[in-house]
């Protein structure tokens, strides 16, 4: 890798590991948009789901950041497949974000020139989310049950709280590629094998 993409990288999943928390509320607000089609809003919740819970494709002490490295993809692929639709309702939620939606595709552009195959091992992904289950109850029960819902968004506060990445904290920690890419890459080797 050469050392400007090298450099593209690591400035991106740096903004990204400490947006990670607003970038949630996002997805809440896409879990919630009753414009936005059944589909749409389950990637959506499962998405939120997968970003909450510590059981996760990448697995790690999540008091690292580097445990929150594929939660920074999956939230941002999730996102872009939930307004990929160009009907009105998902260019109209788009359009609500602009400052986030407005970089994405050159961002994920820059990742996908990075990681190479783990940045497709992570893509295909996506389609899981909506059959993720999390605290006894599936995807849809968070949409169809206000009470789970309520829950939902409650465990999503918790986690922003709990988050413990900020500029401060990340620091001086992530420089190279290599201190992203080994752990992703040694998860989607373990993938594979179990395959």
């Amino acid at each position: 890798m050469d050392a400007d993409l090298e450099r593209r990288f690591v400035e991106t999943f740096s903004s990204w590991l400490i947006s990670l928390p607003h970038d949630l509320k996002i997805l809440y607000e896409a879990s919630t948009d009753e414009n936005l089609d059944r589909e749409q809003r389950e990637l959506a919740t499962g998405a939120v789901i997968y970003a909450v819970s510590p059981n996760d494709f990448i697995n790690a002490d999540r008091n690292d950041f580097l445990s929150y490295c594929d939660d920074c993809i999956l939230v941002r692929l999730a996102l872009r497949q939930i307004v990929s639709n160009e009907d009105e309702d998902s260019q109209f939620f788009k359009s609500r974000f602009e400052d986030f939606f407005g970089t994405l595709d050159d961002e994920l552009s820059v990742c996908k020139e990075a990681m190479g195959e783990t940045y497709t091992w992570l893509e295909s992904k996506v389609g899981l989310l909506k059959s993720l289950e999390y605290k006894g109850k599936k995807v849809p029960d968070y949409l169809d049950d206000d009470e789970a819902g309520e829950f939902l968004y409650e465990e999503g506060l918790g986690f922003a709280t709990e988050y413990p990445v900020d500029e401060e904290t990340l620091g001086d920690k992530l420089k190279k590629a290599t201190t992203l890419l080994e752990v992703m890459d040694r998860r989607k080797a373990e993938d594979d094998v179990k395959k």
